[in-house]
């Protein structure tokens, strides 16, 4: 439990309740990776597919289509000849940029940890 927080069953459960509503808006294997790719700015449905790696064009659909229903993008649709498609990302989306951030820097610590605690291991089998 946060240092704030006192230690009792219904604080826990809401904290639980809070995490899975959290998981449920920006979870799974993409969401998070499609917000990153569009913080550089609008993108067109094949840059964004190009972009995140090992998406399938449904999915990352899908995907965008969630994302727009709970306000996290924005599509724009530029009628001219041919008709064009942006992605953008939303005011409301900047509100999870500090969980980005903080998965991003948790993430190169990770990768470093495993990568030391490989090298460690290694050395000690010698």
């Amino acid at each position: 439990m946060l240092a704030n927080q006192p230690h009792t069953i219904a604080a826990c459960n809401a904290r639980l309740a809070a995490v899975g509503d959290a998981l449920y808006a920006i979870g799974g294997k993409w969401k998070l990776r499609i917000i990153v790719a569009l913080m550089e700015g609008p993108r067109r449905f094949n840059d964004l597919q190009r972009t995140v790696a090992g998406i399938s064009a449904r999915v990352l659909s899908n995907e965008l289509k969630e994302m727009e229903m709970n306000d996290f993008i924005k599509r724009n649709v530029y009628v001219q000849t041919p008709v064009i498609v942006e992605y953008e990302l939303t005011e409301y989306s900047r509100t999870v940029m500090p969980v980005v951030e903080a998965l991003s820097e948790w993430g190169t610590q990770h990768r470093a940890y495993v990568q030391n605690k490989g090298r460690e291991e290694s050395a000690l089998a010698v």
